[in-house]
């Protein structure tokens, strides 16, 4: 790996640090400089995600969470358009409002998985592509929060009651069960099938978020290494 001269004017906190050293990219990347402007943006974006994870209408208008959508809840939301599309609206605003109950569950678990990075981390990060950062806090997190919301978000939908009315609007199509692997659709809606789905479009819609975000300020985030990715060799 290259020496190179680097210099870096970052603003950490409320004060200016400037650092011009000559070390390796690398060196640089796992120092707590370094480290402390990855968690910063990647908080920034667990941040981006709360606020919008905290308000309904931001959350039912954003596409990085439409896009979020497994295909099994896509499709029966398409079904309840034809045949029930006041009841499709429904659904998709009690998902938005689970979200906004389960926000104070999955911010903790990213802020704590962030601020625990370490040097293998960042160099891992520094090292990978696009949405790596995002990916690496994916990996730390993922299972964590599946398994902590979806009680929530089970909870929320029953009280809601829209499990229930779905399988009446739905009784007879014949659809929901090829979606739920060929079970009956009262059995696999009532079964946590729409409460599984729809926490894994918020877990989607997290890291799309949090990897919008990180894109969008990646400047930042290689503004310390004074574009020493491209020097790495």
């Amino acid at each position: 790996m290259k020496k190179i001269i680097l210099s870096a004017a970052l603003l950490m906190g409320t004060g200016g640090v400037l650092l011009t050293s000559t070390q390796s990219c690398m060196a640089l990347a796992t120092s707590d400089l370094g480290l402390s402007v990855i968690k910063r943006v990647l908080l920034g974006g667990v941040t981006q995600m709360g606020n919008i994870f905290g308000n309904k209408q931001a959350f039912l208008q954003n596409d990085l969470i439409v896009r979020a959508l497994p295909e099994n809840l896509r499709s029966v939301y398409n079904l309840l358009e034809r045949v029930a599309p006041n009841l499709a609206m429904r659904g998709k605003e009690y998902v938005a409002e689970s979200a906004a109950y389960t926000v104070n569950i999955s911010q903790p678990i990213l802020q704590n998985a962030v601020n625990s990075l370490n040097a293998n981390d960042v160099s891992r990060i520094m090292q990978g592509g696009q949405g790596i950062a995002t990916q690496v806090l994916r990996e730390k997190t993922e299972h964590q929060l599946i398994q902590a919301i979806m009680p929530k978000v089970d909870e929320k939908l029953n009280q809601f009651g829209i499990v229930r009315s779905i399988n009446t609007a739905l009784q007879g199509t014949n659809m929901l069960g090829s979606l739920f692997g060929g079970q009956s659709s009262s059995t696999n809606l009532g079964g946590n099938g729409l409460s599984r789905l729809a926490s894994e479009q918020m877990v989607n819609g997290i890291f799309n978020i949090i990897a919008d975000y990180e894109e969008k300020n990646k400047s930042s985030m290689l503004g310390a290494f004074s574009g020493s990715a491209g020097s790495m060799k």
